[in-house]
């Protein structure tokens, strides 16, 4: 993409290319990605990753990677440690260490009190409902609480009794004192501390009252330096909040924060809150289940951090909510393989074909390309015997001349092998073909036969007594509706039964064994697989389906 294609696609790097043209930066770009370490992160998150890291890349700036970690109850330190993994998978590096707005609790704490100085801040003592009733409604305004008018000699010892631990969790919150009448609900005296008896994962226990995350957000960044606060549209009605607290406070900097449309992607769900019902339901194995939309998750299945930081830059950055159609997503995964991972052989329903006229104990090393357009990915062997598996769907006894593959008294090629021809099945008790015995024309490796016939297919094969046994997980889209979390409907009722398939009777080449973790390939005619990361091993070979060869979810009937 070109720099002029690239700037049109994002407005906010035209936005910060006018600010460094009309001076507004005193040093350079600084951005952040904030997450909340509460899940994992998801697919609309790797677009804010891509972003902020990559305007910081783009402009010769720096990007911070700080954890807005404001309450300890939904809070772990295994969401922290998967988070950075993501971000680092994904090709990106933060400036200077791991930042923590639990870093700046002490801080915080004393801006806290300077507002309360200020008469800007105050004790309330109202109930969750009570303050429901007194914070109006969109179209009426919201009424004082009859604890607006303390003193501030009051406030300051009541909030430090509330540091204390000496009042229950509820009981008590500090308000900053704003305008209970704004049009923006925002801006209704919004709560700037609570009480919470929990233990945090990086202060332990030396807090019981905890920021809420709009008085934590700008106040970190500022501390930070941070110059561009990028975060999705629907903090757009924060913004007067986030801007109220940066001038009212001695903070060190002025950021401005700026808004761009989230990444909604139709047949998935990407609240956190749903995401872990999945999990804790038990609908999916956890939070990297390939068939998840989490960043974990998409690793697992195969997706490459390459198809994902182009799907996000073809996606753009707008002002505009919209959805993305999941199909451009599953485009950029299959350009990314089509183009890098190298191709194999796997059989997932194996039949038996006995080659009659081929030596018992002869084993015959055959030469195949890594790659069909790419030299660097050289040749694999493949071990050539007189029993081989083919895909049982690949033969059939009788067949019209639509079907291309092997039909007894019929001629078929093996990828990279020889023509054979279908002479003979055998059957079990019940009927179900068993085996199939062919004949093989020794002349027609890497030709056509010599007596001139073209075979009417080619179809792969894996040598039975060289091949290794393995796994194969056919993933496919966990929600079978475009909009499975839509308005007042259960998302469950939409999850796919067919979302996974497992295979537990492959045949592979027997190179694929020694393949590393999450390494992926081209399953020649049936799709695009990666090593799974966790289970794959060399005794234990386990792959996972990323995507199939081309998109048949329609033609499957798979949307409603």
């Amino acid at each position: 993409m070109s720099e002029q294609d690239a700037a049109g696609n994002n407005f906010l790097r035209s936005i910060i290319r006018k600010d460094i043209e009309a001076g507004r930066l005193e040093g350079e770009l600084v951005t952040r990605f904030p997450p909340e370490p509460n899940g994992f992160l998801h697919i609309g998150h790797a677009k804010s990753i891509c972003l902020n890291f990559g305007l910081a890349e783009h402009f010769g700036g720096k990007c911070h990677l700080r954890f807005d970690d404001t309450n300890p109850a939904k809070e772990e330190q295994s969401y922290i440690d998967a988070i950075q993994e993501d971000i680092t998978w994904l090709g990106f590096n933060w400036s200077g260490p791991v930042r923590y707005a639990s870093d700046y609790f002490d801080t915080l704490y004393e801006y806290a009190l300077h507002l309360i100085r200020e008469g800007k801040a105050y004790v309330c003592e109202l109930s969750a409902d009570e303050a429901r009733e007194y914070r109006g409604t969109l179209t009426e305004p919201g009424r004082n609480s009859p604890y607006r008018d303390r003193s501030s000699e009051e406030n300051l010892a009541l909030f430090e009794a509330m540091r204390a631990g000496e009042f229950d969790e509820g009981s008590k919150v500090l308000r900053a004192k704003i305008d209970m009448s704004a049009p923006n609900i925002n801006l209704r005296d919004p709560i700037i501390y609570r009480i919470r008896k929990q233990h945090h994962h990086q202060t332990g226990d030396k807090w019981c009252i905890y920021p809420t995350y709009d008085f934590t957000h700008g106040q970190s960044d500022a501390i930070e330096g941070i110059t561009h606060s990028i975060c999705t549209l629907e903090f757009e009605d924060h913004r007067p909040l986030y801007e109220w607290f940066i001038e009212n406070l001695p903070v060190p900097a002025q950021p401005r924060q700026y808004e761009f449309a989230r990444l909604n992607v139709n047949y998935t769900v990407t609240s956190k809150r749903k995401l872990k019902a999945l999990v804790d339901e038990q609908v999916v194995a956890g939070w990297d289940d390939p068939r998840m939309p989490t960043i974990a998750g998409m690793r697992r299945r195969g997706f490459t951090p390459r198809s994902l930081r182009h799907f996000c830059e073809m996606v753009g950055v707008a002002r505009s909510e919209g959805v993305v159609d999941v199909a451009m997503l599953e485009h950029a995964i299959r350009d990314d393989l089509d183009k890098n991972a190298p191709r194999a052989m796997c059989v997932m329903a194996p039949l038996k074909l006995v080659i009659t006229n081929y030596p018992e104990d002869k084993v015959e090393w055959l030469s195949a390309p890594g790659h069909p357009n790419r030299d660097d990915l050289g040749t694999r062997s493949l071990p050539f015997t007189r029993e081989v598996f083919i895909e049982q769907d690949d033969f059939r006894e009788e067949a019209n001349k639509k079907f291309k593959r092997l039909v007894l008294g019929k001629k078929v090629r093996l990828r990279n092998a020889y023509v054979l021809l279908a002479e003979e099945v055998i059957k079990d008790a019940e009927g179900n073909i068993v085996e199939v015995h062919c004949s093989y024309d020794a002349d027609t490796l890497g030709e056509d036969p010599a007596d001139g016939v073209k075979p009417k297919g080619v179809i792969h094969w894996v040598s039975a007594s060289h091949g290794r046994r393995a796994v194969v997980r056919c993933y496919d889209r966990l929600f079978n509706h475009e909009s499975p979390d839509r308005g007042g409907e259960d998302f469950m009722q939409h999850v796919n039964p067919d979302s996974l398939q497992v295979f537990n009777d492959c045949w592979i080449e027997p190179g694929l064994a020694d393949a590393p973790a999450e390494s992926h390939f081209q399953f020649e005619r049936t799709g695009y697989f990666v090593s799974d990361r966790i289970d794959h091993s060399t005794e234990n070979p386990v792959f996972n389906r990323t995507i199939a060869l081309r998109d048949s979810w329609a033609k499957a009937g798979g949307a409603e």
